[in-house]
C-alpha cells in the first residue's frame, strides 16, 4: 500500500467504527484533522449518572507511519490495518512503552521532542 494513501484509510477505518457505535446518552465525536494527521473518535457525555470522556480510537500520522496512541476496540485497529496492507513496519503501537514495541511484531519507533 501506497503511504499517501494512509490518510484515507485511517478516515475510513475510522469512520466505520463511529458508524458501528450505537445511539445512547454518550456523544460519539468523530474528529478529524487532516491538515496535522490526527484522527479521534471520542466518547462526550453521560451514562447512568457518570461521566464519560475518553478516546475510543486516536490515531496520528508521523513519519510516514501511523501510530495507534489509543485503541478501544474489539478487533484492534493494527489488524484492519494489516489486512488493508500496511506493512507491520509501518503501524507504531504507541500505547506500548517503547522498550515494550521491540517484543512486538510492529515497528520500533521513538517520538521526537521539538525544541
Amino acid at each position: 500500500m501506497e503511504k499517501s494513501n494512509y490518510p484515507e484509510l485511517v478516515q475510513t477505518i475510522i469512520k466505520s467504527h463511529f458508524a458501528q457505535l450505537p445511539d445512547d446518552a454518550t456523544e460519539v465525536q468523530l474528529i478529524l484533522d487532516i491538515e496535522r494527521n490526527h484522527y479521534l473518535l471520542m466518547l462526550v457525555g453521560w451514562h447512568n449518572q457518570r461521566r464519560e470522556y475518553g478516546s475510543l480510537i486516536h490515531i496520528d500520522i508521523k513519519d510516514n507511519k501511523i501510530w495507534i496512541q489509543s485503541d478501544g476496540t474489539e478487533v484492534g485497529v493494527a489488524n484492519e490495518l494489516v489486512e488493508a496492507g500496511v506493512p507491520q513496519t509501518d503501524i507504531v503501537l504507541a500505547f506500548k512503552s517503547p522498550f515494550k514495541r521491540q517484543f512486538t511484531d510492529y515497528a520500533v519507533c521513538h517520538l521526537k521532542v521539538k525544541n
